[in-house]
């Protein structure tokens, strides 16, 4: 498993970040993370599987998978497809807040699901194209999408636990993005518990309790995500980009890879498109 946070920032010229997805190839493995951000994923083509607090959610072309802000989630895409991502900033909901900065949106269909999915590809189609005023095109749909999130997807009652949870994912953000910068170097639990005032015990019952992993796997799985995009984008060698990526050495790297991906890291390599 595969926890990590994420920093959205959004696109220069819009309040919001709109992306393809990473895994558009397939073969593509997205490990358990959450962020701040609410997140919308618009799959167009292909198929993907979802997880969200360990719920399976296998999406088909014409549905989208919406993850509320520290909502634990991971995606699979075995297979090619094309999906349009969506990062929205918390504070763009501020109004809207229910509790102590907290908005919560269901993942159950609606009647406005088809409206939903029509509308950011309208938005991607409008910013892709970029044609005189297209910022503006495409900020009137996001503000109707804002609308239909709020008016018809928003939750009011949600338990007090959720809210508690939420709470804690923020502090152990924090932590994570701390871990996301020095992944790659001697990162003990003990010199991280230091870092941020903590025990070792209770930070370590921090990541079991809300990020549901322990704190060695979050960061042997951090390190395998780092390496994995080495082995990707570049021709590094594999222990060079084990030694880059705060494995001990090679035969670490290859076992925690082919446990995860059920092949050899250079097999996985032979394998690429050229």
């Amino acid at each position: 498993m595969d926890y990590s946070h994420e920093i959205i920032m959004p696109n220069d010229d819009i309040p919001f970040k709109m992306f393809i997805f990473e895994g558009k190839d397939g073969k593509y493995v997205r490990g358990k993370h959450w962020h701040n951000s609410i997140e919308i994923f618009a799959l167009l083509q292909g198929e993907l599987e979802f997880y969200v607090n360990e719920a399976k959610h296998p999406l088909k072309p014409g549905e989208f998978m919406l993850v509320n802000s520290n909502e634990i989630h991971s995606i699979h895409a075995q297979k090619r497809n094309f999906t349009v991502v969506l990062q929205i900033p918390l504070e763009t909901f501020k109004k809207y807040y229910t509790d102590e900065r907290f908005i919560y949106f269901t993942h159950s269909r609606r009647l406005q699901d088809e409206e939903v999915m029509r509308v950011i590809q309208n938005m991607y189609e409008v910013y892709t194209d970029r044609s005189f005023g297209y910022e503006l095109k495409v900020q009137s749909f996001f503000y109707h999408l804002l609308y239909l999130l709020v008016s018809k997807y928003r939750e009011v009652n949600v338990d007090e636990e959720m809210i508690k949870n939420t709470k804690k994912l923020n502090k152990l953000s924090k932590i994570t993005a701390y871990m996301k910068e020095n992944y790659n170097s001697d990162l003990s639990l003990e010199s991280l518990a230091s870092t941020f005032g903590y025990s070792p015990t209770y930070l370590s019952r921090m990541f079991q309790k809300y990020a549901k992993m322990n704190y060695k796997a979050y960061l042997d799985n951090l390190r395998l995500e780092y390496a994995y995009k080495a082995l990707v984008n570049t021709d590094l060698s594999i222990s060079t980009i084990a030694s880059d990526n705060g494995f001990p050495n090679s035969k670490a790297f290859t076992k925690m890879f082919r446990k995860k991906y059920d092949k050899l890291p250079s097999e996985f390599r032979k394998e690429l498109p050229k």
